[in-house]
């Protein structure tokens, strides 16, 4: 049995982490029994990220090597894909999750109107009078690292500017089916689509969220993806038939 370890359910996702969602995601999407395990602390983890899979007795962490296993256990994520279509998924993975990601930390994380909501939440193990100070220092970093990544350094409408070609792009993808290639999820939807519902997700009324919250197209695409993906294969499968 596979075990998914994970962070808890958050802002009404079925976790705090998108890599997390992708993870839930696949595993739904793979037919493959599993198990979840949450967990505030992932310093014990191989990356000391989450997630991870426990698989018997070994921990397979990171949500690409988790899609790799599933794969050599017989799932297929782009079954009826064409190459360039496969090629095209990768880029729209890599889009989603080596930028589009890194907005969602600026918004949780560089927002000081969110920030007191994403400590109080993501740390509330942590007690009260011990919090600031530790989650000051991790906060410090993060903003350091993203400083350094460069969309640190870019006000939020700016931020917003950067990002609306990759919205664009996942829109007129749509126009093709309600997933990004054809009528069922794909490997592509798992990470694009939970990048956006976390997105939509966040505390507060950024100017991020509210790019997504207010566009049609792109709200139907998360709840449709979310509607589909939350179910075990034999669920979807069976609703995408109907």
């Amino acid at each position: 049995m596979i075990t998914l370890i994970t962070f808890a359910k958050t802002f009404g996702q079925p976790a705090a982490s998108p890599f997390c969602i992708k993870a839930i995601w696949l595993l739904n999407m793979s037919g493959q029994p599993w198990l979840r395990e949450d967990t505030a602390d992932p310093r014990k983890m191989p990356k000391q990220k989450l997630p991870a899979i426990r698989v018997a007795g070994n921990i397979i962490p990171d949500s690409d090597n988790i899609r790799s296993y599933l794969e050599t256990r017989g799932a297929n994520f782009d079954k009826g894909l064409s190459d360039m279509e496969k090629a095209t998924s990768r880029a729209f993975i890599r889009m989603a999750e080596e930028h589009m990601y890194f907005h969602i930390v600026m918004d949780r994380w560089g927002n000081d109107e969110v920030w007191p909501i994403i400590r109080d939440t993501y740390f509330d193990a942590i007690p009260r009078l011990l919090r600031g100070v530790i989650t000051s220092k991790l906060r410090r970093n993060c903003l350091l690292g993203m400083d350094r990544q460069g969309l640190g350094r870019l006000s939020p409408q700016e931020r917003l500017e950067r990002i609306e070609p990759d919205l664009k792009a996942i829109t007129t993808r749509l126009w093709h089916g309600p997933f990004l290639f054809g009528d069922r999820p794909t490997a592509a939807d798992a990470s694009v689509a939970a990048m956006l519902a976390s997105m939509r997700a966040t505390p507060g009324k950024s100017l991020l969220k509210m790019r997504i919250a207010e566009d049609e197209i792109l709200c139907r695409y998360i709840d449709r993806a979310s509607d589909a993906m939350n179910q075990p294969v034999s669920a979807v499968s069976a609703k995408l038939c109907a």
